[in-house]
């Protein structure tokens, strides 16, 4: 018997990572902003390329996937918070 997708957890565990880290990157990005707007973009860039891959990987977990689609969605709005 195959096993059951658990859409509404999943959704809301999605959602949830996306405001998390949509709040976290913004306000990182924008006290790194305050300091020196270069460095906040080094940081930025130089972070996500190296937790990308690792990230990529969790796509294939059945619990960390949901997760992973709600930091892909968040961290670019994090960087569009932090613009505007």
């Amino acid at each position: 018997m195959p096993t059951r997708t658990p859409w509404f957890t999943g959704v809301a565990v999605s959602i949830f990572a996306a405001l998390l880290s949509t709040a976290a990157v913004g306000a990182f990005s924008e006290g790194l902003a305050h300091v020196n707007v270069f460095l906040a973009i080094a940081v930025n860039v130089i972070a996500v390329a190296g937790l990308a891959p690792t990230v990529w990987r969790w796509r294939a977990v059945p619990i960390w996937r949901w997760v992973v689609y709600g930091a892909v969605v968040g961290i670019p709005l994090g960087w569009i918070a932090a613009i505007a």
